[in-house]
């Protein structure tokens, strides 16, 4: 697919990656992807929209198929870790375009924190109920963890992201504030 293509190819080259080199590896001409998507932008806005739903339809298929709501939460949570160190110059290819950009989170908070919290919600314990972070929080915090990832192969953001999910899934309850910190 033309989509999935471009999506490996700026992952190896950039957003600026040559168009004949997407068009090349989705063996299609040149002409056909300025056909679909004429501008640069249009085309990373694709991609980004194609790789959020592709995040997004992995985590009720996960749930389906995974041993146990965890498992499945750890995996959709690897995927998205994923998701933002491969992915993290789609959005910034918008820069000047403030409202595109917008746009594009708000798609992305829309599709992405719903599945999250769908998987949050099957893999907490019942005796977990009222202690738990809401999804948003969550994938912020994946987010706040990813940052620079892609740029330091010493940096385990991964393992830093299930450690995350660890201490939202802990049964006994959330980390109490010291005293006077707001939550």
């Amino acid at each position: 697919m033309l989509l999935d293509a471009a999506a490996a190819v700026f992952v190896m080259s950039g957003v600026d990656a040559p168009v004949r080199e997407i068009a090349a590896r989705a063996g299609v001409g040149v002409g056909t992807i300025y056909r679909h998507f004429p501008t640069r932008p249009e085309l990373v806005v694709a991609v980004y929209r194609h790789q959020v739903e592709a995040c997004a339809d992995a985590g009720r298929r996960l749930l389906e198929e995974s041993a146990t709501p965890e498992a499945a939460l750890r995996a959709w949570v690897a995927l998205f870790v994923e998701f933002l160190i491969t992915k993290h110059g789609l959005a910034g290819a918008l820069q000047g375009d403030s409202a595109g950009a917008d746009a594009l989170h708000a798609y992305f908070v829309d599709r992405l924190v719903p599945v999250c919290g769908a998987l949050l919600e099957a893999a907490r314990e019942p005796e977990a109920v009222g202690t738990e972070i809401d999804a948003y929080n969550v994938l912020k915090g994946i987010g706040n963890l990813c940052v620079g990832a892609a740029g330091d192969p010493r940096y385990e953001a991964g393992v830093l992201v299930q450690l995350l999910i660890s201490g939202v899934l802990a049964r006994g309850g959330p980390a109490q504030l010291p005293a006077g910190e707001a939550e």
